[in-house]
Protein backbone atom coordinates (compact mmCIF):
# COMPACT_ATOMS: atom_id res chain seq x y z
CA UNK A 1 0.00 0.00 0.00
CA UNK A 2 1.70 2.99 -1.04
CA UNK A 3 -0.41 6.35 0.41
CA UNK A 4 -0.89 9.42 -1.99
CA UNK A 5 0.98 12.17 -1.00
CA UNK A 6 -0.54 15.84 -1.44
CA UNK A 7 1.55 19.26 -1.64
CA UNK A 8 0.76 22.86 -2.91
CA UNK A 9 -1.77 24.28 -0.37
CA UNK A 10 -1.31 27.28 1.40
CA UNK A 11 -3.20 30.57 2.56
CA UNK A 12 -3.84 32.89 -0.86
CA UNK A 13 -5.95 36.05 -1.25
CA UNK A 14 -9.69 35.88 -3.22
CA UNK A 15 -8.72 35.97 -7.22
CA UNK A 16 -5.62 34.28 -6.73
CA UNK A 17 -4.26 30.59 -8.36
CA UNK A 18 -3.12 27.62 -6.72
CA UNK A 19 -1.57 24.28 -8.11
CA UNK A 20 -2.46 21.09 -5.69
CA UNK A 21 0.20 18.18 -6.79
CA UNK A 22 -0.33 14.87 -5.85
CA UNK A 23 2.08 12.05 -6.14
CA UNK A 24 1.88 7.83 -5.48
CA UNK A 25 4.47 6.48 -5.32
CA UNK A 26 5.55 2.77 -7.17
CA UNK A 27 2.64 1.61 -9.60
CA UNK A 28 -0.33 1.91 -7.32
CA UNK A 29 -1.98 4.06 -9.45
CA UNK A 30 -0.90 3.50 -12.66
CA UNK A 31 -3.72 1.68 -13.13
CA UNK A 32 -6.51 3.42 -10.54
CA UNK A 33 -8.51 6.32 -11.06
CA UNK A 34 -7.48 9.07 -9.06
CA UNK A 35 -9.58 12.14 -7.21
CA UNK A 36 -9.66 15.39 -5.27
CA UNK A 37 -12.41 15.86 -2.67
CA UNK A 38 -12.11 18.72 0.07
CA UNK A 39 -13.35 19.01 3.43
CA UNK A 40 -14.59 22.27 5.09
CA UNK A 41 -15.05 22.66 9.23
CA UNK A 42 -17.87 21.20 9.84
CA UNK A 43 -19.13 20.04 6.31
CA UNK A 44 -19.19 16.55 4.86
CA UNK A 45 -16.37 15.75 2.21
CA UNK A 46 -17.15 16.58 -1.17
CA UNK A 47 -16.00 15.77 -4.56
CA UNK A 48 -14.18 17.40 -6.48
CA UNK A 49 -12.62 15.86 -9.12
CA UNK A 50 -11.48 12.93 -10.96
CA UNK A 51 -9.71 11.16 -13.51
CA UNK A 52 -8.89 7.77 -15.52
CA UNK A 53 -6.17 5.62 -15.41
CA UNK A 54 -4.96 7.36 -18.16
CA UNK A 55 -6.13 11.23 -17.49
CA UNK A 56 -8.47 10.86 -20.36
CA UNK A 57 -11.49 10.51 -18.58
CA UNK A 58 -12.49 13.36 -16.32
CA UNK A 59 -15.24 14.17 -13.44
CA UNK A 60 -15.47 17.50 -12.29
CA UNK A 61 -17.92 19.18 -9.70
CA UNK A 62 -20.59 20.98 -11.89
CA UNK A 63 -20.18 23.78 -9.53
CA UNK A 64 -16.15 24.01 -10.01
CA UNK A 65 -15.95 23.17 -13.46
CA UNK A 66 -15.29 26.68 -14.65
CA UNK A 67 -12.47 27.42 -12.15
CA UNK A 68 -10.75 23.92 -11.28
CA UNK A 69 -8.79 21.41 -13.64
CA UNK A 70 -7.19 17.95 -13.16
CA UNK A 71 -4.56 16.23 -14.85
CA UNK A 72 -2.10 13.32 -14.35
CA UNK A 73 1.10 13.26 -15.68
CA UNK A 74 4.18 10.88 -15.54
CA UNK A 75 2.52 7.60 -16.49
CA UNK A 76 -0.51 8.65 -13.82
CA UNK A 77 1.61 8.46 -10.81
CA UNK A 78 1.46 12.20 -10.64
CA UNK A 79 -2.02 14.56 -10.61
CA UNK A 80 -2.35 17.81 -10.55
CA UNK A 81 -5.71 20.57 -9.32
CA UNK A 82 -5.40 23.83 -10.82
CA UNK A 83 -7.44 25.91 -8.82
CA UNK A 84 -8.28 29.48 -10.59
CA UNK A 85 -10.18 32.76 -9.51
CA UNK A 86 -10.49 31.39 -5.94
CA UNK A 87 -12.72 32.07 -3.63
CA UNK A 88 -13.66 32.30 0.61
CA UNK A 89 -15.79 29.24 0.12
CA UNK A 90 -12.95 27.32 -1.15
CA UNK A 91 -11.61 26.93 2.01
CA UNK A 92 -10.94 23.17 2.78
CA UNK A 93 -8.52 20.45 3.12
CA UNK A 94 -8.47 19.29 0.01
CA UNK A 95 -7.42 15.28 -0.18
CA UNK A 96 -6.26 13.51 -3.61
CA UNK A 97 -7.06 9.49 -3.53
CA UNK A 98 -6.99 6.28 -5.41
CA UNK A 99 -9.84 4.43 -7.05
CA UNK A 100 -10.97 1.31 -6.70
CA UNK A 101 -11.12 0.53 -10.33
CA UNK A 102 -9.35 2.49 -13.90
CA UNK A 103 -12.00 5.47 -13.66
CA UNK A 104 -12.94 7.99 -11.04
CA UNK A 105 -15.80 8.61 -9.46
CA UNK A 106 -17.85 10.96 -7.54
CA UNK A 107 -18.22 8.85 -4.43
CA UNK A 108 -15.87 8.29 -1.75
CA UNK A 109 -16.84 4.78 -1.05
CA UNK A 110 -14.88 4.10 -4.29
CA UNK A 111 -11.77 5.12 -3.35
CA UNK A 112 -9.15 2.58 -1.36
CA UNK A 113 -6.23 5.09 -0.67
CA UNK A 114 -6.29 8.59 0.64
CA UNK A 115 -3.83 11.39 1.65
CA UNK A 116 -3.29 12.92 4.74
CA UNK A 117 -4.73 16.17 2.94
CA UNK A 118 -3.41 19.84 2.18
CA UNK A 119 -4.67 22.78 3.89
CA UNK A 120 -6.22 25.68 1.04
CA UNK A 121 -6.95 28.83 2.98
CA UNK A 122 -8.44 31.86 0.51
CA UNK A 123 -8.88 35.44 2.37
CA UNK A 124 -11.51 37.60 1.45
Amino acid sequence: QAQPQESGGGLVQAGDSLRLSCTVPGRTASNNGMGWFRQAPGKEREFVAAASWKGDAILMSDSLKDRFTISRVNRGSTMYLQMDRLKPDDTATYYCAVARRPYGSRRKEDYQYWGQGTQVTVAS
